[in-house]
Order: structure tokens, then sequence, then C-alpha cells
């Protein structure tokens, strides 16, 4: 039987997926740390270590917002594979289209960490960085 904090740690990302795909900033805000660190791929445009909700860089909204222009696009398909008190790991689809019409849809895995029902980090692994390069440097 899943904890009641386990359950928060669940509802919680299932508002982050939900937030990131309908582009809600003010549900984004509402259980994110102010101080949330989000860690991606170095090699990746926005790679790197993005702190706060606005870092002040371009991030990974700058990067796929413009190759998201459907709600079919932005679907993360978010499955949560386990939880702890604390943490979760998701496992959620990557897609994005390219004006000439090229593809990508590739899964990433991420470890979060929520305490008193914000998400204080996150880290994302891509299975197949350079495919995402390969699509970005081509966009």
């Amino acid at each position: 039987m899943k904890s009641t904090t386990n359950d928060t740690v669940a509802a919680v990302m299932a508002d982050i997926f939900r937030s990131v795909e309908e582009r809600d900033n003010a549900l984004f805000d509402s259980v994110t740390d102010e101080a949330v660190e989000l860690h991606w791929p170095p090699e990746l445009p926005y790679g790197g270590v993005a702190r706060g909700r606005n870092p002040g860089r371009p991030g990974w909204g700058t990067t796929w917002n413009p190759l998201q222009p459907t709600a079919a696009d932005r679907r993360l398909d978010p499955r949560i594979v386990a939880t702890t008190d604390e943490e979760a790991v998701v496992l959620w689809h990557q897609r994005g289209v390219a004006a000439d019409g090229r593809r990508i849809d590739t899964p990433v895995l991420g470890l979060y960490r929520v305490i008193k029902g914000k998400l204080v980090r996150g880290q994302m692994f891509y299975f197949d960085p350079r495919a995402v390069l390969e699509f970005l440097a081509g966009s």
C-alpha cells in the first residue's frame, strides 16, 4: 500500500507534467519551489542546470515551444515508474515537429525530488541525446 507521502509526490508530478503540456505557468509555479533546479544533459542547447523558475537563460521551453504547435505534439505521456517519500522516477516522451515536417518522439527518464509538496529538483536523462541534437540542429 502506498503512503500518503508517495501519493503527494505522485500528485505533484501529475501537476508538473500537466502544467508543461498545457503551458500553464501559474500551475507550474504553484507546484515548484522558487529555487527549483532542473538538470538537463549538458550537450543539449538548454543543457546544464537551470536554477529557479526563471533562470535568466533560454531553457527547455524556448527550444521546444515552437516545435510543439499542437496539443498532440505537447503530449508527454508521463508514466510514474517508482516513488519514495520524496522522489519519483518518471518515463515521458519528448515530441516535436520541425518546419520541414520532420518529427521526433524520444523517451526521457526523469528523477524528481519533491519536498513539502513542491518540486525542488529534476534531472532528465535522454535515451538518445544525439538524435535530439540532430533534430534540433535541422529545425
